[in-house]
């Protein structure tokens, strides 16, 4: 199973008008439909809901729970065995549309093909991108010569982004070479107190990067419009339409002056996306297993996906300390690790395993340690700092404080 060309550049391919209209009436816009739907919803796997989806659209009947049951258990074996096969297929279909669309003219007309001239390249209308569909199915798109924009700045401007970049999740593993070329492509954006920065809805085309101000996304839902989170330095915003190829999922406005950066589709795409994609896939499977990830949304395990930062320590070596201030908050990604609490006459202690957290008391109430924590065995850690965990996690503050009677 693999994308249609419905989504590519038809006019590279030697098919016939009427297959030509045949994709652009009748499979583009069901598939524009179906990756809208699975955007909105954002599944962690999106394949078992995609399906759903078009069984719905074809007016399939509901079935009772036992058939549903049986069909989600052969549904997950065919995903697991179409997984396999996909990068398989999809690296032979270009080639074969290609050979099958030759052989399709040939019979209709075989002594017109000489005269066919060859397609014109492919324009975007002025002002505007191609759909959302059209990006995310892309797969035959012939990627274009890069050349990144070069915005002039002072040394001192350079010095102070390259601050706020290091700060910023999504930027903070670049290499240098890279960075260099964030540097001169952004582009400085001044927010007055109640502009609005970006609105929910629109497409997207640009991201940005906070160095100082105070700004607040909006995001309307029922036709209320709620604020439902701060924005402030060395914050970014706007990535997701970037990322995933969607319409704005909140509005942004400053709520007092503001001095943004900004940075383009084009060059977020060739800088920024892959790697913070990468990232955000590696950890997607692994937030499965913790349960303190479960409530938080899509956007928000990618955002903490970015914040992550790695630590690998051996067996016996001390990871945090009781009564020591603490700066940071661990995921057990690999290995095994013992909390021990002393006090009252005897040592308390926990064993921790791969999906476990610690460190989050210290954090949450701005207290010393309440326990030691060392490696049982060689580990891998996922830790993100105190501000970060305070803006991504925070809002999970009752459920980790609830949860604080482990160490009791």
């Amino acid at each position: 199973m693999f994308p249609p060309p419905a989504m590519a550049h038809l006019d590279q391919f030697d098919i016939s008008d009427a297959k030509k209209k045949y994709i652009t009436d009748e499979v583009n816009p069901l598939l524009e439909e179906l990756v809208r739907n699975t955007l909105t919803h954002m599944p962690a796997d999106p394949l078992p809901h995609m399906i759903k989806w078009l069984k719905e659209k074809s007016g399939e009947p509901e079935y009772n729970l036992e058939e549903v049951a049986k069909e989600n258990a052969a549904l997950q074996e065919e995903i697991k065995q179409m997984k396999v096969k996909l990068e398989e297929v999809s690296s032979k279909t270009a080639s074969a549309i290609q050979d099958q669309a030759k052989e399709d003219e040939e019979e209709e007309d075989e002594e017109e093909d000489d005269d066919i001239p060859e397609p014109p390249e492919r324009v975007a209308p002025a002002g505007g991108r191609q759909s959302v569909s059209a990006e995310a199915y892309g797969a035959w798109n012939q990627k274009k010569a890069f050349t990144p924009p070069v915005h002039p700045k002072t040394d001192d401007q350079k010095e102070r982004i390259q601050k706020v970049l290091v700060g910023s999740f999504l930027f903070s593993a670049l290499e240098p070479e890279q960075v260099k070329v964030i540097l001169d492509a952004v582009k400085e954006v001044i927010v007055e107190p109640g502009q609005r920065i970006i609105n929910q809805g629109d497409n997207g085309d640009f991201m940005f990067i906070v160095e100082n101000g105070a700004l607040e996304c909006y995001v309307k839902k029922d036709g209320e419009e709620k604020m439902v989170k701060d924005v402030g330095a060395g914050d970014n915003f706007g990535e997701l339409a970037l990322l995933y190829n969607c319409a704005r999922a909140a509005s942004v406005q400053a709520k007092e002056k503001s001095v943004c950066w900004q940075l383009d589709r084009e060059t977020f795409n060739h800088i920024v996306k892959d790697a913070a994609a990468k990232k955000r896939e590696q950890y997607e499977g692994f937030f499965n297993k913790v349960p303190l990830l479960n409530s938080v949304d899509a956007y928000g395990r990618s955002q903490v996906a970015d914040a992550l930062q790695t630590e690998n320590k051996t067996a016996g070596a001390e990871i945090i300390k009781q009564g020591e201030k603490g700066d940071k908050f661990y995921i057990i990604e690999k290995g095994e690790c013992e909390a021990r609490k002393t006090g009252d006459g005897a040592d308390q202690v926990m064993q921790l395993k791969e999906g476990d957290y610690f460190g989050e008391l210290a954090l949450l109430n701005n207290e010393p340690r309440a326990a030691s924590v060392s490696a049982k065995s060689d580990v891998k850690l996922l830790t993100l700092d105190r501000r970060a965990f305070n803006r991504l996690l925070g809002p999970l503050r009752d459920m980790l404080l609830g949860e604080a009677n482990r160490y009791k």
